[in-house]
């Protein structure tokens, strides 16, 4: 599976540019035990422990997410994450927000995510912070 990490102020040269003229690029990775592509998509990312590769910034790693569980209904992934989220300035805030839904987005082929956390839509989780 893959997951997404930010590639910072390339001006989108690695993929497309959003946010503070960055762009996301994504890294295979494996996540033993699970089956299910949006678990192990999810699980992967938000694995601290893991280190993205050299050049790419994970805006999640000061954030203490979990993944609960997800539904694919053929177009929309929807996917339930318990925690916190922990910027670590205004730019992670795209940056968050790219790396979970294109993570999700990519794990099953849908055409859009919806990512809750803590029952709370990503955007307004996000601009709580």
């Amino acid at each position: 599976m893959t997951a997404y990490y930010v590639l910072l102020d390339d001006g989108g040269a690695g993929g497309v540019r959003f946010g503070c003229n960055d762009s996301l690029a994504g890294v295979r990775r494996s996540m033993p035990g699970s089956t299910e592509p949006l678990a192990s998509a999810m699980r992967a990312l938000l694995d601290g422990s893991a280190k993205p590769a050299p050049g790419l910034y994970n805006a999640l790693s000061g954030s203490t997410l979990t993944f609960l569980s997800g539904t694919f209904d053929g177009s929309t992934v929807t996917a339930y994450l318990s925690g916190s989220i922990r910027p670590a300035g205004v730019c992670d805030i795209p940056r968050i927000e790219a790396q979970l839904t294109q993570t999700a987005v990519a794990s099953v082929g849908a055409i859009r995510a919806e990512v809750y956390i803590n029952g709370v839509g990503l955007t307004e989780a996000l601009s709580l912070k």
